[in-house]
């Protein structure tokens, strides 16, 4: 599988290098819902800067791991998106909800700081 997952902080970054297959997709779903309970993340990033069509199976993968995650305690946000790929998108109405998207990876760790900035204050 072509991503690599850096642990950095209390977040994880998935930063996917080509295009995945369906199983490679769901081989990735599996295996950051693992990793967000082992390094007990606080938030997730996923880099498709490389991906140059996000299609209905990867629109909806990725919002299951959005979900999973937040069912582990993380917050995600994809990022880097590319403007012909966010057009096609558009064009065949693939739902994005819930999914918080932003440009770059600075913008994602500030929207996750944001995010996670009162999860500590209960204790938890």
């Amino acid at each position: 599988m072509s991503v690599a997952i850096l642990k950095q902080g209390d977040y994880l970054i998935a930063s996917i290098q080509s295009d995945l297959s369906d199983t490679e997709v769901e081989e990735l779903r599996f295996r950051l819902a693992d990793l967000i309970g082992k390094y007990r993340s606080r938030g997730l990033v996923i880099d498709v800067t490389a991906l140059d069509v996000i299609d209905s199976f990867v629109t909806r993968a990725l919002r299951a791991i959005v979900v999973g995650a937040r069912l582990r305690g993380a917050h995600a946000v994809i990022v880097g998106i590319a403007p012909d790929v966010a057009i096609a998108m558009v064009h065949f109405r693939l739902n994005l909800e819930p999914l918080r998207v932003v440009l770059d990876l600075d913008e994602a760790t500030t929207l996750l700081d944001h995010l996670t900035q009162g999860d500590h204050e209960d204790g938890g």
